[in-house]
């Protein structure tokens, strides 16, 4: 029995959701999004709430449920409010720099990184060695995250590099004479 999938999701205020078959359709503040739910789900829309049950007992579809669920919640919540990642760089040397949508990296090579955010995603650097990225649509949020990290991931020596804001890098001690 899948405990994420039980719970029925409200619908938030200023959100006006739509279940057409098997298509959820949500419409906020930040923008539209769809999500096709699989045939071994059943997706209901009652009194402002979205339910979501297996069309049957089977593994297939109780695998499916709980993560249909967490999909149509993230969508929800990125219409009403957007997803937002934050980057850190350290390193002597290392900054980021907007060069008009484009995100233009120093990480110690010998030409600077140009990193042109996908549609839908907005980078900001307050300071240049913070990265925002933000948007509605949660996995594309963090795979933008995951690509500009992977460019300079940090190293365990001195912990240069690219990080997720508040990850804790594990250090490892150097060479002795």
């Amino acid at each position: 029995m899948s405990r994420i999938g039980k719970r029925p999701l409200p619908v938030p205020q200023g959100v006006t959701a739509t279940v057409n078959g098997q298509t959820v359709t949500a419409k906020g503040p930040k923008g539209e999004m769809k999500f096709v739910v699989n045939d071994e789900v059943l997706v209901t829309l009652d009194d402002g709430e979205i339910s979501v049950q297996p069309r049957d007992d089977s593994k297939d579809a109780r695998s499916k449920w709980g993560m249909s669920r967490s999909q149509i919640e993230n969508i929800l919540v990125g219409v009403k409010d957007g997803f937002e990642r934050k980057l850190e760089i350290s390193g002597v040397g290392y900054r980021a720099a907007l060069q008009g949508k484009d995100l233009q990296l120093a990480l110690g090579f010998s030409h600077d990184v140009v990193y042109q955010a996908p549609e839908g995603i907005t980078i900001a650097v307050p300071k240049p060695t913070e990265i925002v990225i933000s948007g509605i649509d949660k996995q594309v949020v963090g795979q933008v995250a995951a690509e500009i990290r992977r460019y300079r991931e940090p190293e365990p020596y001195k912990g240069k590099g690219v990080k997720y804001a508040g990850e804790r890098i594990i250090r490892k001690e150097g060479k002795k004479k």
